[in-house]
This record gives C-alpha cells, sequence and structure tokens, in this order.
C-alpha cells in the first residue's frame, strides 16, 4: 500500500447493483463494507452474496471491510473472503488489540494490505505499541465512531489531538500517512473541500468516502499540483549526487527539505486507477 492512495469508497456488502458503480468513480479503493453498512440479521447472507460475486464475471478488485474481531461474523468473514483473488485488501473496523490486528493478517495474503480503523479509546490509548504490529499497512481514522465513544461533540477541531497523534505514529512505524474519517454531510461540497484541507494540513493523506460525489474532489484535494510536482522534481534532481545544502530558487535545499520534495512525487496517483494491491 503506498501513500498514492488517496480515496477509500465504502459501498454496502448488501447492495450488489452498487459495486461496478463505485468502481466506475475513479475511487483509488472500493471497500465493500460488512460491517456498519449492514444489518446484524442480514450478515450472512451479504457475506454469501459478496463471496458469489467475487467469483462471478462481473468480479472486480475491491478491499472489503469485514466485521470486528469481537463480533459473531468475524471469523466467517475472514475464512469466506480473505483468499479471495479479487479481494486485494482487508478493512478491520475497532482495530483496537495488536492480537486482533495480527488475527487477521493471518488470513490475509502477506502482499495484500491490512487497513486499521482506530475508533475506540483502547485503540488510542495503545496507539504507540499497535502501529508496529507487524503486516499492518495502514491506520484510517474512524472519527464518528471514536466521536460517539467518547462523548467529544464535532468531528472538526475538536479531533485536532487524535489526528496529530495518527500522523505521528504513523510516520515513526514508517506507514503511509493515515487515512482521514468521512464527512457526513455528502451533497456539502463545501464542507468536503474544508474537511479535506484540514486534513492535508494535519499531515493526513487520504479520506473516506460514503458517496461517490466525494470520489473525485478527494482525489484532487489528496493530490499534489502541477507547481508543487514541478518544484519537487527540481529539488530532488539538485539534491541527487549532491554534498551538503544546494539552492533552488534562491532558497536553501538540505536534507530535510529533499526528503519533502520526495514525499511529494510519492503523493502522486499511479496510473491505470484503482490500486490493485
Amino acid at each position: 500500500m503506498t501513500s498514492s492512495e488517496r480515496s477509500f469508497l465504502f459501498v454496502p456488502a448488501d447492495r450488489p447493483e452498487r459495486f461496478l458503480k463505485a468502481l466506475a468513480t475513479g475511487a483509488d479503493r472500493v471497500v465493500i463494507d460488512l460491517e456498519d453498512a449492514v444489518q446484524p440479521d442480514n450478515k450472512a447472507g451479504a457475506r454469501a452474496g459478496l463471496a458469489q460475486w467475487l467469483d462471478g464475471p462481473e468480479a472486480r478488485p475491491i478491499m472489503v471491510r469485514v466485521n470486528a474481531a469481537d463480533t459473531p461474523w468475524h471469523q466467517d468473514d475472514l475464512k469466506a473472503l480473505a483468499r479471495k483473488p479479487k479481494v486485494t485488501g482487508l478493512m478491520l473496523p475497532k482495530a483496537d488489540t495488536a492480537e486482533a490486528i495480527a488475527g487477521v493478517r493471518v488470513h490475509l495474503p502477506p502482499e495484500r494490505p491490512l487497513v486499521a480503523l482506530i475508533e475506540t479509546i483502547r485503540a488510542y490509548l495503545d496507539l504507540r505499541r499497535l502501529v508496529f504490529t507487524p503486516g499492518l499497512s495502514r491506520l484510517a481514522f474512524g472519527s464518528v465512531d471514536f466521536c460517539a465513544e467518547t462523548g467529544i461533540g464535532g468531528l472538526g477541531s475538536e479531533l485536532d489531538a487524535i489526528r496529530t497523534e495518527l500522523v505521528v505514529v504513523s510516520r515513526a512505524a514508517g506507514l503511509p500517512p493515515p487515512v482521514e474519517g468521512v464527512t457526513l454531510a455528502v451533497q456539502d461540497q463545501a464542507a468536503l473541500a474544508a474537511d479535506i484541507a484540514h486534513a492535508r494540513r494535519f499531515g493526513f493523506g487520504a479520506k473516506l468516502c460514503i458517496h461517490p460525489l466525494q470520489v473525485a474532489p478527494v482525489n484532487a484535494g489528496f493530490s499534489p499540483s502541477d507547481q508543487e510536482v514541478d518544484w519537487a522534481q527540481r529539488v530532488v534532481a539538485a539534491g541527487s549526487g549532491a554534498h551538503g545544502a544546494v539552492t533552488v530558487d534562491g532558497k536553501l535545499v538540505d536534507r530535510p527539505i529533499i526528503a519533502q520534495a520526495a514525499a511529494i512525487l510519492a503523493r502522486r496517483p499511479a496510473a491505470g486507477g484503482m490500486a490493485a494491491g
């Protein structure tokens, strides 16, 4: 999993008629959701339907959000779906123990990513240990559930301390920048743009989406501009093979600036659309 993946679009697992439509949005990852989007009495049916779709002629590469490790559906989700060829990764909700993360990892082929949703108090308090769990690929912020458990009354600046921690520990563990939580106002493009800008300032590299209309703005908002790419290419070129500091556009360029430029280039979207794994 790379930092060039910007958009993660959720689709309910019990709405197979939406799968191909979601895949046509340009989302970097389409996440078929067996957790929050599916009612308890429909979990088994949704899982079976998804498994059948994945074996059929319309199947395309997708990610799956399984049910949490402490639920009665979790193990059945893993057994039925983790090794399907078209399942290119899993997202684990309520990822609040290293054991839960490791338990998913053993079911998943090593080349396929595992994204941990941080959305509980327990996960936050143990974050500096969780992030070093072998086989973990990226963190995502389950901001709505986190607010529900903590009683925090907003998804904006009220959560900035949590955002900072997610970014810092991801960096410390060598993971890509974390994935920001959802914007609930799906028709409010101004609110979405503000949320994207806020997340980028805090060092996030992607965002969870709950509606196809959110995908294009998220992709654009988390992609470097042409001006940023041009500057970064010139900085990296100037720094290649240099000993000590050099100048670009009349400004000092040293190792931290070169690293910043390389990070910008790494955020460029991969050619060919949705990532495969």
